[in-house]
C-alpha cells in the first residue's frame, strides 16, 4: 500500500482543548495538500473552517465529546448545529454509563436519534474500546449495525488507551458489512495505519501519519 493511499484514509485530527485557530488552518491546509479524507476538529471552529476551506476538504467534528454522558438531547443539538454550521461528518461518543449498566437499547435509540439528525451526513460512532470488555464491545457492534450509523470507531483518544489490532480484528469479525470501521487514538507510524487498513478500518483518526509524510518528503523527496 503506498502512502498516498493511507492518507486517503486519515481523518487530520486536532482536538485539542487549547487548540488555536492558527493551528487548526495548519490541519486544514495540510489536510487539503496530502489530500485526506477530512479534518476532524472542535465544533466551536467548524463554521470557520468550513468557511475557509470551501467545500475543498470534507469537515469532522465531534459531539458528546470526549466523555459521552450528555443527554440525548444535547447531543442531537450539537449534531445539529454542527450541521448546519458545515459539518460534514459526525463523531459521536456514545454513554458509557448506559454500556456499564447494560442499557443497550438506550444506546441504540440515542444512536438512532442523532443518525436522524445528521440527515445525509455521515456518523461515526465512538464506543471507547479500552473501557469496554470484549463482550461488550462484541454486543456494541450489533448496537452500531442495527442503528444505522457509518461507522463504528475505536477510541477519542482522550481516554486511558487508543486503537488496538485486536480491537479492530474483533470488530471487523462482528460489526454488520454495511458499517465502516474508523481506528483511532495513538496511530503513530505509516507500518501501524497499514495494518490497521488490512485488518478492516477504512479510516484512520490521526494527527501524527501526516507529520512523518511531511518529514520524510523533507529528508528524500519521496512525496
Amino acid at each position: 500500500m503506498n502512502v498516498k493511499d493511507i492518507l486517503k484514509t486519515v481523518d487530520h485530527t486536532l482536538l485539542s482543548t487549547t487548540a488555536t485557530w492558527s493551528e487548526i488552518q495548519t490541519i486544514l491546509d495540510d489536510a487539503m495538500t496530502y489530500e485526506t479524507a477530512s479534518a476532524c476538529i472542535p465544533a466551536s471552529y467548524v463554521k470557520q473552517a468550513a468557511d475557509y476551506v470551501s467545500g475543498k476538504l470534507a469537515i469532522c467534528t465531534v459531539i458528546g465529546f470526549p466523555n459521552g454522558y450528555s443527554t440525548t438531547a444535547a447531543k442531537v443539538f450539537e449534531c445539529q448545529d454542527a450541521i448546519e454550521n458545515g459539518a460534514d461528518e459526525i463523531d459521536m461518543v456514545i454513554n458509557l454509563t448506559d454500556v456499564k449498566n447494560g442499557n443497550f437499547d438506550a444506546i441504540e435509540a440515542e444512536i438512532r436519534q442523532i443518525k436522524e439528525a445528521c440527515q445525509d451526513h455521515i456518523l461515526k460512532v465512538i464506543v471507547e474500546t479500552c473501557q469496554l470488555s470484549k463482550e461488550e464491545l462484541i454486543e456494541l457492534c450489533g448496537v452500531v449495525t442495527r442503528s444505522g450509523a457509518d461507522f463504528i470507531k475505536t477510541s477519542t483518544g482522550f481516554s486511558t488507551a487508543g486503537a488496538t489490532f485486536e480491537d479492530v480484528a474483533l470488530m471487523a469479525e462482528h460489526v454488520g458489512s454495511h458499517v465502516k470501521i474508523k481506528a483511532a487514538g495513538g496511530i503513530s507510524s505509516l507500518e501501524d495505519a497499514e495494518k490497521f487498513i488490512q485488518l478492516g478500518a477504512s479510516r484512520l483518526g490521526t494527527s501524527r501519519i501526516i507529520k512523518l509524510v511531511k518529514n520524510q518528503a523533507v529528508e528524500d523527496g519521496s512525496y
